[in-house]
């Protein structure tokens, strides 16, 4: 569904400030796939989602999404195969306009002053009690005036709106505080397995990282380091992929922003 072939991207190559964010990755996403992504920072978890979404474009290799070649697509071409959310909650949204003119965005239906049916707006409404935070009882409020998490879980549903074909989910849960990020953890999964969405997901919480999805994958210095799915990774718990991480990186995992509990 989504193949990586021998990628890489140094910044500021020639220079002394060079640095190689991604050496010669290669990788095999299939279709219904749901992959968390591990790592510290500098390991090129972001870097990735910026080749895959075309923010970046690829020194060497190749990108192809569903059997299509998108090496040197533009970015805005892309959007409309690859959906994305990122760590701040104010992206992904307009905040000055309301729930509803968001949503009719998302649908294609114009946005802002833009004229609904009363069949689309029920439509809209519909779509937003099933994230179930009481948001279908403020469609005219500005997107502005939402929690972190409210604004997340909109965007979610936006991205998701058309199904993409594939969907980048970028530390989406990392700026909220534990309890609302379960929850729009909980939404994320439901999303996912009522598009049947092939879904990559950077995290930092280690636990969420076996919690959700079929596979796992860990990436240091530019490149995947080790890549684990289906039975074989429901066996596993933090403590191993924290052995596994020294075992096949030569270091211990060392990152203030790792959430390492096993609860």
């Amino acid at each position: 569904m989504l193949k990586l072939n021998d990628i890489s991207i140094t910044f500021n190559p020639g220079t002394p400030n060079a640095k190689t964010a991604l050496s010669h990755l290669s990788l095999h996403i299939k279709k219904g796939d749901f992959v968390s992504i591990i790592g510290a920072n500098g390991a090129g978890k972001s870097t990735l989602f910026n080749a895959i979404g075309g923010t970046f474009i690829t020194d060497e290799g190749s990108i192809e999404l569903d059997g299509k070649d998108i090496t040197l697509m533009p970015e805005h071409k892309r959007a409309k195969s690859i959906g994305r959310l990122f760590q701040d909650p104010m992206l992904g949204s307009a905040p000055g306009m309301s729930i509803m003119d968001n949503m009719a965005l998302a649908a294609g239906k114009g946005g802002w002053l833009s004229i609904l049916t009363k069949k689309e707006k029920e439509a809209f409404r519909d779509r937003v009690a099933v994230l179930e935070m009481g948001l279908e009882d403020r469609m005219d409020q500005p997107v502005r005036l939402l929690s972190g998490g409210q604004r997340q879980a909109l965007t979610l549903l936006m991205a998701t709106y058309n199904p993409p074909k594939l969907l980048l989910l970028d530390e989406h849960t990392a700026a909220l505080d534990p309890a609302t990020s379960e929850k729009v953890m909980k939404i994320t999964k439901q999303v996912v397995e009522d598009n049947k969405l092939t879904c990559m997901m950077i995290t930092h919480n280690m636990t969420t990282a076996l919690a959700y999805g079929n596979r796992t994958l860990m990436m240091n210095r530019g490149n995947v380091i080790y890549d684990v799915r289906d039975e074989e990774r429901s066996k596993l718990t933090v403590a191993d992929l924290l052995d596994k991480f020294k075992t096949k990186a030569g270091e211990a995992l060392d990152n203030d922003r790792m959430l390492l509990s096993d609860d």
